[in-house]
């Protein structure tokens, strides 16, 4: 039987494997064969994470290119790998798409790129292959990037990407304003790291949202109306949920630890702070023992991922008697089932990082946030939660630069005694999952993308058998 075959590549980093296999499963699961191509080391790191990759049906195929670095580079340097994946990855790319088209009677009909691979492009037009752009971020994030010229021309931003005004900057009348230093590429690591990220994923995530034919978003209108407004061509099929379809999120870089879901059956409803910070954030051990001490003063159950180090050991130390202090009211974990810990009736609130993944699935499933963001979008989602949307409230640095066990203990006391912030989470929550229901908007979408990749394979079997 013939299956329309499509290509998806993500950016190699958890958010954005994670989200992409979840579209991906989406695809495969209204007839589009996938094949999903993962950096080799990626590849490794997710197969090794789970023995038997969780649902995916016999559509999907995960293989894998080199990223350029040698098995010793560090990874975690975004500059570096965005800028090496640059100069390899194409041909990389292109000599897998041969090959399958080669051997599978199936040939790629379709390249699904991540936003942040806008290198893409060029290897879709060379090749003669339609393009489809899917963005991990919000759809305002993305709107960003598309406005690159106009923030040039208005003097926000030089040629190249630095920010030139110290003030805040709307896109549109109905977007949130937006702090430039905040913009995605302006705080990811240092200034060379900032450049490369500029350099290689921004200009050219441009230059590929305006060729591509088009642009899924992981998002609902609800949410970002503004963004979706001011470029139309951007479509929301979110959220995209491995609950939804009650499986199991699958791509993970690091194993599930899922004993904390029988230690979340144990504990009160609405009672547990749940404390994960992603795939990337960094604390010093200062910053850790205040959150350690912090989330003792607060005297609630929580359940806190602490994630290994590149050692594959825990960097940091916890204070003294900690632990025995903690007792079992206290569950560390260094992985958690993240979308399953959401759902949990538990589950009262969300410490986090803000990462777009994080912020969709604490929305979905009505949990309201405590927000630390700690690097590129992240900032800008804490905006949404703590001034749009009204789901979740701002953890606090002081005069040094720090968060201290006592902001902690208070903001959590104020988020569990908000009704108001509470109900907007819940109300959030109902408006989100209305749209992945069938015939709603983001089920629209995503079925009305699925008819257009199915349309074009046919239209190109039709012109090559005149």
């Amino acid at each position: 039987m013939k299956n329309t075959h499509v290509l998806v590549i993500p950016y190699p980093a958890q958010g954005h494997v994670t989200s992409l296999m979840e579209a991906s499963r989406s695809f495969s699961s209204n007839g589009l064969k996938v094949t999903f191509v993962n950096t080799e080391f990626t590849h490794k790191r997710v197969v090794s994470a789970c023995s038997e990759i969780d649902g995916l049906s016999d559509l999907m195929q995960m293989v894998s290119i080199p990223d350029g670095l040698e098995p010793c580079d560090d990874r975690s340097d975004l500059g570096k790998l965005t800028k090496t994946m640059f100069q390899l990855m194409p041909i990389k790319l292109e000599e897998l798409i041969n090959e399958i088209n080669k051997k599978d009677d199936n040939k790629i009909s379709c390249i699904i790129a991540d936003s942040f691979m806008g290198w893409v492009v060029r290897v879709a037009q060379k090749m003669g292959i339609r393009l489809a752009i899917f963005s991990p971020t919000s759809a305002a994030v993305l709107a960003v990037t598309m406005s690159l010229q106009k923030l040039v021309d208005d003097e926000v931003i030089n040629s190249s990407g630095i920010p030139l005004k110290d003030q805040m900057v709307q896109l549109s009348a109905t977007m949130p304003f937006m702090n430039p230093a905040h913009f995605i590429w302006a705080c990811v690591g240092d200034s060379a790291t900032n450049q490369n990220i500029f350099d290689f994923a921004i200009l050219d995530g441009k230059e590929a949202a305006e060729a591509a034919d088009r642009i899924l978003c992981n998002s609902t209108m609800d949410l970002e109306h503004g963004a979706f407004n001011l470029f139309p061509k951007m479509l929301p099929i979110g959220p995209v949920l491995a609950t939804i379809r009650s499986s199991r999120q699958t791509g993970h870089f690091w194993n599930e630890d899922s004993t904390c879901l029988t230690w979340l059956d144990h504990q009160p409803v609405s009672s547990v702070i749940y404390v994960a910070f992603g795939s990337f954030t960094i604390f010093d051990q200062n910053e850790f023992e205040e959150l350690a001490l912090g989330l003792e003063l607060t005297q609630n159950p929580f359940l806190w991922v602490v994630r290994p180090g590149t050692s594959g050991s825990i960097d940091y130390v916890y204070p003294s008697g900690y632990m025995e202090r903690i007792g079992s009211r206290g569950k560390i974990v260094s992985w958690a089932p993240q979308q399953e810990v959401l759902n949990h009736p538990s589950v009262a609130c969300f410490m986090s990082h803000c990462g777009w993944n994080s912020t969709m699935e604490g929305v979905s499933n009505g949990v309201p946030f405590l927000c630390w963001p700690y690097f590129a979008d992240q900032f800008f989602n804490k905006t949404y939660i703590c001034d749009i949307w009204k789901n979740g409230v701002g953890l606090n640095k002081n005069d040094t630069g720090n968060v201290t066990r006592e902001e902690i203990r208070i903001k959590v006391d104020e988020l569990l005694n908000d009704n108001v912030i509470k109900q907007n989470a819940l109300n959030l929550q109902e408006k989100v999952m209305n749209c992945v229901r069938p015939g709603n908007s983001s089920d629209k979408n995503l079925k009305k993308f699925v008819d257009w990749v199915k349309e074009g394979d046919e239209h190109v079997v039709n012109e090559t058998c005149k």
